[in-house]
C-alpha cells in the first residue's frame, strides 16, 4: 500500500471509529489535544498522522494497536454501497472499490448514493414499462390505419433506437459513400497496395500517414477490449490475440476513424440535420468507418467486377480477397454506383436465440422494430446446417417474393463456442435475380417453392402458421377451447370457429360420442 493510500485508510478507520461511539469530531479534537480542523484533515487522509498522536488515539477509542495494523491493508465499503460495484451502469463508469471506500466514511453519505441509485433502477424499470405499453398501444393503432405496414404509419415511435435511426440513415443513402470510396482509392495509389492486404501493410500506412505507432498488449483482466486509442502516446493499441482477418480490419478501421477526423467528413456526410439520440453521431461516425474498411480492403472495381464473374459466390469472393464472409457480405450491400451497380441485397446477423444484432434493407424489405425477425427466415434456419450454406426462397404475405442465403460463421475461444460466437449472416434479394446467383435455386413454380413467411409474429398476416410465437397486432385474438389450430396464437377465422351457443345446448340435450380412435 502506497503513503498516500495509508494515511487514507488510518483516517477513515479512525473516522469510524469516532461515529460508532457518536464523538463529534470537536470533542474528539479538544480530548486530543489537536484542532479540529487537524483532526478533520487527518480523517480525510490528507495529512499523515504523527506515530505518538496514532497511539494517543488507540487508546482513546479503546483499540488494540496490533488489530488495528493488521486492518490497515482492508479496505472496507459499506456493505449497500459494495453490492452497487456489481451493477452494469457503476462497471462502466470510473467508480471503484477505493472510491466506495471513502463514501463508506460517511455514512449518511453513503446510505444516500445506494437510495439514490436505487431509486435511478426502479424509476427506469418502470420508465421502460410504460414506453412498451405506449409503443404497444401505438402499433395497434399504426396497425388499424388501412395500408400502414409495420414500422411506417403514423404517430411517434416510442422504441426508435440509435440503431434504428443509423440504419435509417444508411438505408437513406443507400448504404453508398463516395467520399469513402475515393478517400480508400487515393490511399491504395498513394502506398501501392495490391488486392490481397496484410496487416504487416496496414501499419506501416497507418504510422506514415498519420504519425500513429501500433503495439499490442492484452486488456485488463476480464475485459474484451480489442482496441484503443492513446491521443497522448499517439498509439494505437491492439490485443495480441487478434488473428490476421479481424486484425486486418481493425487497422483499416482505425484509419478510417482518423481520416474521418482529419478531412472531417463525418459533418460534410451527415449534414446539419439533426438526430434524435445523442449517440447517434457517434454510431454513424463508426459505420463510415467501417464502410471504409471495407472499401480499403475491397476495392469498388476490382471487387465489382469479381462479383459480376463469380455471380455474388460470397465464399469464393472471401478466399479472393482474403477477407471474412461476412466483411464481403457487407461490401455487397454497397454495390450502389449508378455506373457500376450490383444487385439490391438486404443483409441480417443474428444469433442461435435469433437477436438481430445487424440490418439493412437494401431491397426495401420492412423489418419490425425492435430487432424481431420472422423464425422461417434463412438466416434462422441456418443453424441447423452450420457448415452449409443454407438457401430457400420466400414469400411475404403481400406476396412480394426474395431468394435468401445465408451462412453461419463459428468464432470458439480455447476450443469452445459456449465462450465463443456462432452468428449467421444472411443476405437476400428479390426472387428474380435468383438467377444471377452462383447459389441460385431452380424453380417453375415460385408460389410452390417458396416457403410462406412474414416480418415477425407480432405484424405477420399470416393466419396459418404452424411456428407462431406470438399472436399478431393485425388480429383480434380470439380462441375457440374447443377448436383447436395447430398453433395456439394462429387467430381463429369465423368460418373455422363453431357456434359456442349451439354447442353448449347440444352437449346438455345428450352426451357426447366419441370418434372411433379417440384418445380416451
Amino acid at each position: 500500500m502506497n503513503e498516500n493510500a495509508l494515511n487514507a485508510n488510518v483516517g477513515l478507520k479512525l473516522r469510524s471509529l469516532r461515529l460508532a461511539r457518536n464523538i463529534k469530531q470537536t470533542d474528539a479534537a479538544k480530548d486530543l489535544g489537536v484542532s479540529p480542523a487537524y483532526l478533520n484533515l487527518i480523517e480525510k487522509g490528507k495529512r499523515v498522522m504523527p506515530f505518538p498522536l496514532l497511539w494517543k488515539a488507540l487508546r482513546y477509542f479503546d483499540q488494540d494497536p496490533e488489530q488495528f495494523m493488521s486492518t490497515l491493508g482492508e479496505g472496507r465499503v459499506d456493505e449497500a454501497l459494495a453490492k452497487l460495484l456489481d451493477e452494469p451502469l457503476l462497471k462502466s463508469l470510473d467508480i471503484d472499490s477505493e472510491s466506495l471506500q471513502s463514501l463508506s466514511a460517511e455514512p449518511k453519505l453513503a446510505g444516500t448514493v445506494a437510495a439514490l441509485f436505487n431509486l435511478y433502477k426502479n424509476t427506469r424499470t418502470q420508465l421502460e414499462n410504460v414506453l412498451a405499453q405506449l409503443n404497444a398501444e401505438e402499433r395497434a393503432r399504426t396497425q388499424a390505419t388501412p395500408g400502414s405496414t409495420a414500422g411506417s404509419g403514423p404517430g411517434l415511435r416510442f422504441d426508435y433506437s440509435p440503431f434504428d435511426e443509423v440504419s435509417d440513415f444508411l438505408e437513406s443513402h443507400r448504404n453508398y459513400f463516395p467520399e469513402l470510396e475515393e478517400q480508400a482509392e487515393a490511399l491504395r495509389r498513394d502506398f501501392k497496395l495490391g488486392r490481397l492486404l496484410t496487416s504487416a501493410q496496414l501499419v506501416p500506412l497507418l504510422e506514415e500517414r498519420f504519425g500513429y505507432r501500433v503495439r499490442f498488449e492484452s486488456a485488463a483482466s476480464g475485459s474484451s477490449v480489442v482496441r484503443r486509442f492513446d491521443p497522448q502516446t499517439q498509439e494505437l493499441i491492439l490485443s495480441p490475440d487478434l488473428t490476421e482477418q479481424p486484425l486486418k480490419f481493425q487497422l483499416a478501421a482505425s484509419i478510417g476513424l482518423m481520416m474521418l477526423d482529419r478531412e472531417k467528413l463525418v459533418e460534410r456526410i451527415v449534414g446539419a440535420s439533426r438526430t434524435r439520440h445523442a449517440e447517434t453521431h457517434r454510431l454513424i461516425k463508426v459505420n463510415l468507418a467501417n464502410y471504409f474498411a471495407g472499401a480499403l480492403m475491397l476495392p469498388y472495381g476490382d471487387f465489382f467486377k469479381e462479383v459480376e464473374r463469380t455471380r455474388y459466390d460470397v465464399e469464393l469472393l472471401s478466399n479472393l480477397f482474403g477477407t471474412t464472409y461476412e466483411t464481403v457480405a457487407h461490401r455487397l450491400c454497397n454495390l450502389s454506383d449508378p455506373k457500376r451497380k450490383g444487385l439490391p441485397f438486404h443483409f441480417l446477423r443474428s444469433d442461435i436465440a435469433g437477436n438481430i444484432s445487424k440490418r439493412y434493407s437494401g431491397t426495401g424489405i420492412k423489418f419490425a422494430s425492435g430487432g424481431g425477425s420472422c423464425g422461417k427466415w434463412a438466416v434462422h434456419l441456418a443453424f441447423l446446417n452450420p457448415s452449409q450454406i443454407t438457401r430457400q426462397y420466400s414469400m411475404m404475405p403481400d406476396g412480394t417474393s426474395y431468394f435468401c442465403f445465408a451462412k453461419v460463421q463459428l468464432q470458439p475461444i480455447e476450443g469452445s463456442i459456449v465462450r465463443g460466437t456462432a452468428y449467421s449472416i444472411g443476405l437476400g434479394t428479390h426472387a428474380e435475380n435468383a438467377k444471377y446467383l452462383a447459389y441460385g435455386l431452380p424453380t417453375t413454380d415460385l408460389r410452390k417453392d417458396a416457403v410462406p413467411s412474414g416480418i415477425s409474429c407480432r405484424f405477420c398476416e399470416r393466419t396459418d402458421c404452424n411456428q407462431r410465437a406470438a399472436a399478431s397486432y393485425r388480429f383480434a385474438f380470439s380462441f375457440d377451447e374447443y377448436t383447436k389450430k395447430d398453433c395456439f396464437f394462429s387467430p381463429l377465422l369465423v368460418h373455422e370457429a363453431g357456434r359456442g351457443g349451439e354447442r353448449t345446448e347440444s352437449l346438455d340435450k345428450q352426451p357426447r360420442r366419441r370418434n372411433k380412435g379417440e384418445e380416451h
